[in-house]
């Protein structure tokens, strides 16, 4: 063949491929009289036709130039995500929790062995590599239901939460049988169950107690232009089941971001508990529209608590500019009005669905967070009075323990809870076809979530974990949890040095902040 002949492409010789096979298989039909021959050809023609019609129809390019051979690579790609997850990740490799954190979720969950063979799969000798250092005279903890207080001098219904708790999941993000599942379990387990700021439907009424969070739509307790409704708020926040209000400001996952209820998820039962018109789209807003700075932030906590009788009230943030925080806390000094509880969200917080950029590069990592936050209630003595509960990545006893040394009182758990009911990081939950029935309003997927069984891994989940966060406790010689020190949490930062958590993430305060602070501590 000359260098000039002309070249068949790619989409040419499939074409030429399926016609010389129609034909071959139509002959040896005739000759030899084969009905089996006929189903063949039947498929060949449909291959036929199906490449014609992409080389002429199709958007997509690479259907276009490979007409039959391209689903194959859609096909593919469609799996990946599960071969990836079942053969290829090593135990540590999985994200967001690799295999060996979800195994020790599902086996506390039901109750299974709880040990490893062999040894540590880590390398201890890598940076970023974390452990806690144990005493040589382990002693006991006297109190092993690890129960905090939350409720400061102003509060008059305080509440003996758990240090883990289900962390914020709404009824429409998840289904009704995993939010029953939930709180049920909450009910079995004495822990409490945020109820996400969807608002509290029937299923969140099944004996748990509840953290009542409220965000930008103040879902359950909003007029008809989407302002907040204090009569509505006040009927909702007197139930005996509700125990804390906690308003959220920014999710760790997309802090700063709204978020919307497409008309098509917005059916009458969604409609009535958040208390707006069903079938259509309904906007969350990235501000409240009830105050607009740190002052009326704190006004509005108050005026929450006086609505709620008294009962906790704090909110949600995930710190972004320190300024602001450190304004809300000069608030709290010139108002007098000091918030029961601070729920900080790390970054690394999950969520049913995110930009991608706002996911990745977005908001202050939890530890980092927790440290500030701590840090600056000191400096302004507010500490004592503001419980702070960590969220972000929390699913074994030693997530739990970081959390508590760097000030946390008590912990937010939601993935590890949506695994102790059978999650199997599909990363589906923004498509509505989540394979277990938990991040799905699909009837034909979660009527298969057994509510009996689940809420029972639910509460074992929480029981297991705590006792095992107990068990750690003894090992490294905390008897309470005032105990736990950040000087004897260790992080190896290069090949040759190891740091203490204290030194990571205490005594470097900023320089611009000290001002407002020195300035908040005279006023106090």
């Amino acid at each position: 063949m000359s260098r000039n002949s002309p070249k068949v492409s790619a989409k040419g010789m499939i074409l030429l491929v399926l016609f010389g096979l129609n034909v071959s298989i139509l002959a040896a039909a005739i000759l030899l009289d084969h009905y089996w021959l006929l189903t063949a050809l039947s498929v060949s023609l449909s291959l036929l036709w199906l490449a014609v019609y992409n080389t002429r129809k199709s958007r997509h390019t690479l259907l276009r130039n490979f007409p039959v051979l391209a689903y194959a690579r859609y096909f593919f790609e469609s799996i990946r995500p599960e071969m990836r997850q079942y053969f290829g990740e090593s135990d540590l490799d999985g994200r967001p929790f690799n295999r060996r954190q979800r195994s020790i979720v599902y086996q506390r969950a039901k109750n299974v062995k709880q040990t490893v063979p062999f040894g540590m799969q880590d390398d201890p000798g890598k940076p970023g590599h974390e452990w806690v250092a144990h005493s040589t005279f382990p002693v006991r903890v006297a109190d092993k239901d690890l129960r905090v207080r939350i409720g400061n001098s102003q509060c008059r219904q305080p509440y003996g939460a758990s240090i883990l708790n289900i962390g914020a999941m709404s009824y429409g993000a998840l289904s009704k049988t995993a939010i029953r599942s939930l709180n049920e379990g909450a009910s079995l387990g004495g822990f409490a169950h945020n109820t996400g700021e969807g608002g509290i439907s029937d299923y969140h009424m099944s004996g748990g107690d509840l953290v009542w969070q409220i965000g930008t739509g103040y879902f359950g307790c909003r007029d008809t232009e989407g302002r907040f409704f204090p009569e509505l708020f006040q009927v909702t926040a007197g139930r005996e089941s509700v125990k804390m209000i906690e308003l959220k400001l920014s999710q760790g996952a997309k802090p700063g971001h709204g978020g919307i209820l497409p008309a098509g998820k917005n059916t009458e039962e969604i409609a009535a508990i958040r208390n707006v018109e069903p079938h259509t789209t309904v906007y969350s807003p990235p501000a409240h529209s009830a105050f607009s700075n740190a002052v009326e932030l704190v006004q509005f906590l108050g005026f929450l608590r006086e609505l709620s009788g008294g009962k906790p009230v704090g909110f949600k943030i995930c710190i972004g500019d320190k300024q602001e925080f450190v304004d809300i806390c000069n608030a709290m000094v010139v108002t007098r009005i000091i918030p029961d509880f601070i729920t900080v969200d790390g970054s690394e917080g999950g969520t049913g669905a995110a930009p991608l950029e706002f996911t990745d590069h977005m908001g202050m990592p939890l530890h980092d967070a927790l440290s500030f936050v701590t840090q600056t209630l000191e400096i302004f003595n507010l500490k004592k009075e503001v419980r702070i509960i960590a969220a972000g990545r929390i699913v074994t006893a030693f997530d739990l323990l970081k959390a508590l040394s760097l000030g946390a009182d008590a912990c937010y758990s939601a993935r590890g809870m949506m695994m102790s009911m059978g999650c199997i990081q599909a990363l589906k939950c923004d498509s509505g076809e989540c394979p277990v029935g938990i991040a799905t309003q699909n009837p034909s997927l979660y009527k298969g979530l057994n509510v009996t069984d689940k809420r029972a891994r639910v509460a074992s989940f929480h029981r297991n974990t705590v006792h095992a966060v107990v068990e750690m406790m003894e090992a490294c010689g905390f008897r309470t949890l005032d105990e736990i020190d950040p000087s004897r949490f260790f992080r190896k930062v290069d090949a040759l040095h190891t740091k203490s958590f204290r030194e990571i993430y205490f005594n470097h305060i900023d320089d611009r902040l000290t001002d407002t602070w020195f300035k908040a501590c005279m006023l106090n």
